[in-house]
C-alpha cells in the first residue's frame, strides 16, 4: 500500500475519542454540565458514544447518564431542577449528602487496614490515600444515588455500558486505585461502582464490594487521566472542575487554602496530560473553571445553594474556554 493510500485511510478514519469527567462534588456536577454542552457542539457524535469515558466521583454519575442515553440537554435540565423520569430529584440527592456540611462521622478511624498497608509499604501508597485512612468513618449513605443509577440502567439491555466505561475508586484496604469496568479490574455492578466512586472519606460510609471497601477515586487523582497513556485514542477531552489555570482571587484564609489546593491539583493534572500526550500522541484538551467560574464556585464544592449560579456561569463561559484551549493547541 502506497504512502498516499495510507494517509487517505488515516484521514478518513473516524477519530477515537476519550472523555474524562473529573471529581468535583455537587458544584462540580453543575460546572461539568455546562462544559458538556460546549463539548457536545464540538464533537461529531453524541458524547455518550465516545470510545472511552472515564468518570471519577461525580464524574462517574455523569458518565453513567451519558452512556445510558441521557443527552447533555437533559443533564442541564436536571441540574436546573426539572423532573426526569429516570432520575431522582436534586433535593433527594442533596438530602442524602446532608447539605453543604457532612453529618457527624463515626468515632472510628476510616481504615485500619489501609494504615497497616501504609506502614508495611509506605512508598507504595499515595500520600493522600494514606492520609484518608486517618479520617473518621463517614455516616452519609448514597441511597438516592444508587437508585439513580438503577433507574438509568432500567431501560437498557445491559448491566454495564457496552462501550468502554471506567469508574474510578480506591480500595480502602490496599490503597490501590481501581478502575471498575476496565479489563482485569475487580467485579462490581454499575450502581456499586458509582457509589464507591462518590464515597468521600469522612463524609460517606465506604462502599463494600466483593468483600472489600472502596472510597472516592478522587482521593488518588481527580481524573486518573494518566491511565489513558496505554489507550489508543486520537483525541482526549478532560473536564476537571477541581483544577483551574486561572489564578482567581482569594478573599480570606479559607479561600486562600482552596486556591492552593486547586493549584496543586492543576499541576498534577498537567503532568498527567503531558504523560498521555507523550505516550500516545493524542491531542489532549483540558477544560477547567475560569475566573468567573471560580467566583461562582466559592470554596465549598458541596454547597447546593450555588448550583444554579455555577451552572449558568459555566454555560456562558465554557464555549470560550474550549475555543481558547483549541487555539493554543493549533498554535503549539
Amino acid at each position: 500500500m502506497g504512502a498516499r493510500r495510507r494517509l487517505t485511510l488515516a484521514a478518513s478514519r473516524r477519530p477515537r475519542i476519550g472523555v474524562v469527567l473529573g471529581a468535583g462534588g455537587v458544584l462540580g456536577a453543575a460546572w461539568t454540565a455546562g462544559a458538556l454542552v460546549a463539548l457536545q457542539h464540538r464533537l461529531d457524535r453524541p458524547i455518550g458514544e465516545a470510545d472511552l469515558i472515564v468518570g471519577t466521583s461525580v464524574g462517574s454519575v455523569l458518565a453513567t447518564a451519558l452512556r445510558c442515553g441521557v443527552d447533555v440537554d437533559e443533564i442541564v435540565a436536571h441540574q436546573r431542577g426539572a423532573a426526569h423520569v429516570q432520575l431522582p430529584q436534586l433535593h433527594e440527592l442533596d438530602r442524602d449528602s446532608g447539605g453543604p456540611l457532612p453529618p457527624l462521622p463515626r468515632l472510628r478511624l476510616g481504615s485500619l487496614r489501609l494504615l497497616a498497608s501504609t506502614a508495611w509499604s509506605p512508598r507504595r501508597i499515595h500520600p493522600l490515600v494514606a492520609a484518608s485512612a486517618l479520617l473518621p468513618q463517614g455516616r452519609a449513605q448514597h441511597l438516592s444515588l444508587a437508585r439513580l443509577v438503577d433507574g438509568l440502567l432500567a431501560r437498557q439491555d445491559y448491566d454495564w455500558p457496552e462501550r468502554e466505561t471506567w469508574v474510578m475508586a480506591v480500595d480502602y484496604w490496599s490503597g490501590r486505585r481501581t478502575a471498575f469496568g476496565r479489563p482485569g479490574a475487580a467485579a462490581a455492578t454499575m450502581p456499586e461502582a458509582v457509589v464507591a466512586s462518590c464515597s468521600i472519606p469522612g463524609w460517606y460510609a465506604p462502599k463494600l464490594i466483593g468483600g472489600r471497601y472502596y472510597i472516592d477515586g478522587g482521593v488518588r487523582s481527580v481524573t486518573s487521566l494518566a491511565l489513558l497513556s496505554k489507550v489508543d485514542l486520537d483525541e482526549v477531552y478532560v473536564l476537571a472542575p477541581m483544577a483551574s489555570y486561572a489564578p482567581g482571587s482569594a478573599g480570606g484564609a479559607i479561600a486562600s487554602i482552596e486556591r492552593r489546593i486547586r493549584r496543586l491539583i492543576t499541576v498534577g493534572l498537567t503532568n498527567e496530560a503531558r504523560k498521555v500526550k507523550a505516550a500516545t500522541g493524542a491531542r489532549v484538551s483540558v477544560l477547567t473553571p475560569g475566573p468567573e467560574d471560580l467566583a461562582a464556585l466559592g470554596v465549598n464544592p458541596m454547597d447546593p445553594s450555588r448550583r444554579q449560579q455555577v451552572l449558568e456561569t459555566s454555560l456562558r463561559t465554557a464555549p470560550d474556554t474550549l475555543a481558547a484551549v483549541e487555539s493554543r493547541q493549533r498554535a503549539a
